[in-house]
């Protein structure tokens, strides 16, 4: 049995593939920023649960503290996010797509990473085809969207941020037993893009949902299958996959010294929280 961390698992694709993992007997841990939802599905569930609001590092700071009597984290699956309406800043000075979508998940890894290097875990980042549609023009010098800020453009920053850590995570903690994967979810029915002025919308909340979309349980089982999948036989660690093959990335990172940048930039931005 293993214990596996679902972030954003209120509803959506992580509350499918909570319910899948559960049945299939893995200790499940939720982790969502409504209380009343995810309340709810921890007790249907039988699933013990934490309510963190990543629009606030400290939150992030206080769930690793709830979790260090986990000795051992198999799984940790950083699904949270979602694209933003106007530019706005949170509490902690970082353009909320950013933290919500990267920030606050790279602070959760890091401290948790006694837990994940003994568990040799699976850290597995929800991403999104949306890093190659609107994505493209990614600039590493800037991270908090300051410059041209559009919702879309700042939420293909932040799946591609996801791409770009695992792939870093991958080659400084590989070594460690971490096998880090990311992947797209699909087009989901879901309460994603609620909070957003743009477009996405639209296809999200009308019935055009029900043309372009697919259900969370079919969302969820593609996270499913990287929690119980091995590492190096069902899927590559460091890599991207659309379904069950790996995607190429518009933006090009060669030499991954964008994936570096963000590592390092990241850990400053952080940092208060880590001592």
């Amino acid at each position: 049995m293993n214990t596996i961390l679902i972030t954003g698992a209120s509803d959506g694709i992580g509350a499918a593939s909570a319910r899948q993992l559960k049945a299939k007997g893995h200790h499940v841990i939720l982790v969502g920023r409504s209380r009343d939802k995810t309340e709810t599905l921890a007790r249907e569930l039988g699933a013990p649960f934490h309510v963190a609001d990543f629009t606030r590092l400290a939150d992030v700071q206080r769930l690793a503290l709830e979790l260090a009597h986990h000795p051992r984290i198999e799984v940790l699956a950083n699904n949270a996010g979602g694209i933003m309406g106007p530019r706005e800043l949170t509490q902690d000075g970082f353009e909320k797509t950013f933290q919500v979508n990267h920030l606050a998940h790279f602070l959760l890894t890091k401290l948790l990473m006694p837990q994940l290097i003994a568990g040799k875990a699976k850290v597995i980042q929800t991403a999104s085809i949306a890093a190659n549609v609107f994505g493209g023009s990614f600039d590493i010098h800037d991270l908090n969207n300051e410059r041209h800020y559009r919702p879309e453009q700042a939420y293909g920053n932040g799946k591609l941020e996801n791409i770009l850590f695992t792939r870093e995570l991958q080659r400084r903690h590989g070594a460690d037993g971490i096998a880090a994967v990311a992947f797209h979810p699909g087009v989901v029915r879901s309460n994603f893009a609620s909070e957003t002025s743009h477009l996405m919308r639209v296809l999200y909340h009308t019935p055009l949902k029900y043309l372009f979309t697919i259900s969370p349980e079919s969302s969820g089982q593609r996270l499913t299958a990287l929690a119980e999948g091995q590492p190096g036989t069902d899927w590559e660690p460091g890599e991207m996959y659309n379904k069950t093959k790996p995607m190429p990335l518009r933006f090009q990172d060669a030499d991954g010294s964008a994936a570096r940048s963000l590592w390092e930039q990241s850990e400053a931005m952080v940092a208060p929280f880590c001592r």
